[in-house]
């Protein structure tokens, strides 16, 4: 069976290379290279006002590339799967603020320092805490995989506070303002961003921050050479004539609203959504065409499973029994970041992730298509089989003609119902890089802050798209039943 997976995801990743979904146009004559990065971790990563991926990092990273002459295609996403994707050789290397330390060297080899960073803590503008000794007790909100999680786990037993986490700087942020938490610990540079860009925050070691360190360029230990050292020496091309200073300046001394946009278009949902159209219309399109795609995949398999699972033959039916439970008891996160990080790691097969989160789709939709297609075959009449065999069909003559039809009229409510579900799953298809609807949002958030705005109207589109699907769901309910 295991045979048969493997070969099954190879032979739809093919599918989908052909179809273009993993091909990149590069210039032959120069070396070209896939570069991950976090996608929410402004100042050095994040979108700007028009929805075009900028920061110290990103900006770096371009002038670097022209200096020694290459190119990159650059994949944001989530930090830790940023830099799993390149300990996975699903990438090159990763940009995205990341701190040297002896840790990260075991698995990575780092360039030169391209920034000196250290880490400070912050609380709510209105908070009463002033030292780390007011933490003992109290809950202290952080990003996981940074350097400011880092130095916050190895203090928290000296000062006596619990920790929770979560996956990007904004939702860290709100669960310190909401006060579900008390602080947070993050590079300097990036509290002091956000900050001034609205988030009503207060640092309180600005003048003395924490565990003084090195960012650096990361490539998987022992791969790359050439990329490492040539961004080693663009980063020292751009130092030499002035290039790195005007990029650094550029996004630490600029005002907030050169990025985010004027306090008009963030301070209002109509503002918010007038501004960010094209990225909202962008991240529904893919949110749709993953739904379309995965469904119409999922259902093909679901259904493949479920007449298995109806079949005479005990192995098949094991056999389909089988998939139907692992692939439903799996949870889809997790599912996700087997297919794009955790295969690739073991055979060496790049993934891209948008085939990755089509095969998660197919995987995961399709054991719940195929345990409802094995229930409602089931659920048709004993005597219709019994009618049909009388008639001289084979099994499989009657379960083609007789069965099956009739099964499926049956299901018909049941996969719009998929339908709606697989829609909504999409969303988590953004933990490896994906820019569907949700992840859209978190972009948005986190270059304005304005979590409470974006995430309504994200809301409110996932609402009427689903609405609009329910209201198809029941008028062919009733046509089925007519």
């Amino acid at each position: 069976m295991k045979k048969k997976l493997l070969a099954f995801i190879v032979a739809l990743s093919a599918v989908f290379a052909v179809m273009g979904v993993t091909g990149h146009k590069v210039n032959a004559d120069e070396p070209h290279y896939t570069i991950t990065s976090d996608a929410t971790y402004a100042p050095f990563d994040f979108q700007d006002k028009n929805n075009q991926y900028v920061g110290i990092d990103q900006d770096l990273l371009k002038a670097i590339a022209k200096a020694a002459g290459f190119t990159v295609t650059v994949k944001p996403m989530a930090f830790n799967a940023a830099m799993q994707s390149v300990a996975s050789s699903q990438a090159d290397g990763v940009i995205a603020g990341t701190t040297i330390t002896n840790e990260r060297k075991a698995v990575y080899d780092f360039s030169d320092s391209y920034y000196k960073t250290g880490i400070a803590w912050a609380t709510a503008k209105n908070s009463k805490i002033k030292s780390l000794s007011d933490l003992k007790g109290k809950t202290v909100a952080l990003k996981t995989g940074t350097a400011g999680a880092e130095y916050a786990e190895s203090i928290k037993d000296q000062y006596g506070f619990k920790i929770t986490y979560f996956s990007d700087s904004d939702t860290v942020y709100r669960d310190v303002i909401n006060g579900n938490s008390v602080a947070t610990f993050a590079d300097l540079p990036v509290l002091q961003y956000t900050i001034k860009n609205g988030t009503a925050l207060k640092v309180q070691n600005a003048k003395e921050p924490f565990a003084a360190g090195d960012l650096g360029f990361a490539v998987k230990k022992g791969d790359n050479a050439q990329l490492l050292a040539d961004f080693n020496k663009g980063l020292a091309i751009i130092k030499k004539n002035g290039t790195y200073d005007k990029i650094v300046n550029k996004y630490l001394s600029a005002k907030a609203s050169t990025f985010t946009g004027s306090a008009k278009d963030n301070s209002t949902v109509w503002g918010i959504l007038k501004t960010n159209r094209s990225a909202f219309l962008s991240g529904l399109k893919q949110t749709l065409y993953l739904t379309v795609v995965g469904i119409i995949l999922a259902s093909l398999w679901g259904l493949f499973l479920g007449i298995l699972g109806v079949s005479k033959n005990t192995l098949l039916r094991s056999l389909s029994t089988t998939i139907v439970y692992i692939f439903r008891g799996m949870p889809m996160l997790v599912l996700a970041f087997f297919l794009y990080i955790g295969i690739p790691a073991v055979t060496g097969t790049k993934i891209s992730a948008w085939t990755a989160g089509i095969m998660t789709l197919v995987l995961n939709e399709g054991a719940y298509i195929g345990a409802f297609v094995r229930g409602g075959f089931n659920s048709v009449d004993n005597g219709q089989m019994e009618a049909a065999r009388s008639l001289g069909l084979s099994h499989s003559q009657a379960m083609r003609r007789v069965i099956i039809p009739q099964g499926l009229r049956l299901m018909v409510p049941s996969f719009i119902n998929q339908f709606i579900i697989t829609l909504k799953d999409t969303s988590l298809l953004s933990a490896i890089g994906i820019l569907e609807l949700t992840q859209t949002g978190t972009l948005i958030v986190t270059r304005n802050s304005q979590g409470f705005r974006v995430w309504a109207i994200v809301a409110m589109i996932y609402l009427i798209v689903i609405t609009l699907l329910t209201l198809f769901s029941n008028w062919v309910e009733k046509r089925t039943k007519a």
